[in-house]
């Protein structure tokens, strides 16, 4: 009986990991979130639990990104985006793909930047965009300027030709 009410327990406590690495790591606590995920990750493979070690695997990546780690970044995101290329999880695989892209090829954009971007090219104003993202438009406006400076353009459509060009939309 004991064995069973631990072995019940483990999803529940790879949940908890998962989160409290996730909450680190929002607030900027990668090795902290690492540490945390990690024992996540070895519950969710305890439990057979493919998804979501796949998603803390993610998490991981931007934990090592964070502090820098390019290299174990690259390694988590290949692993998840290979489990959940196994599970069909086409949606997964394609937030991984944009994730996996190498800073020189985001030219230096931020998480937020791209996010933005991807929203002008799918042909969205200011206003929808701001809305969408619950900022202002003057903040949109902002992140377009850095946008148009980091890639060397003028324009929304010049910054749109580059997504394209990069793969990003």
């Amino acid at each position: 009986f004991a064995r069973n009410v631990r072995d019940s327990a483990l999803p529940l406590q790879a949940m908890a990991g998962h989160a409290a690495g996730a909450v680190a790591l929002s607030a900027g606590g990668h090795q902290n979130a690492l540490k945390a995920l990690r024992a996540a990750f070895e519950l969710w493979l305890q439990v057979e639990a493919p998804y979501p070690a796949a998603r803390t695997r993610e998490l991981m990546a931007l934990a090592c990104r964070g502090m820098g780690d390019e290299e174990g970044a690259s390694l988590e995101l290949a692993a998840a985006r290979e489990a959940f290329q196994a599970l069909g999880a086409a949606p997964d695989m394609a937030r991984i793909d944009r994730l996996a892209l190498p800073r020189n090829t985001r030219k230096g954009l931020t998480r937020r930047e791209l996010e933005v971007l991807r929203l002008v090219t799918a042909g969205k104003p200011n206003k929808v965009i701001a809305a969408e993202l619950f900022l202002s438009e003057k903040t949109i406006d902002r992140h377009l300027s850095n946008i148009f400076d980091k890639l060397g353009v003028s324009s929304r459509t010049a910054a749109a030709a580059w997504a394209f060009r990069q793969g990003l939309v």
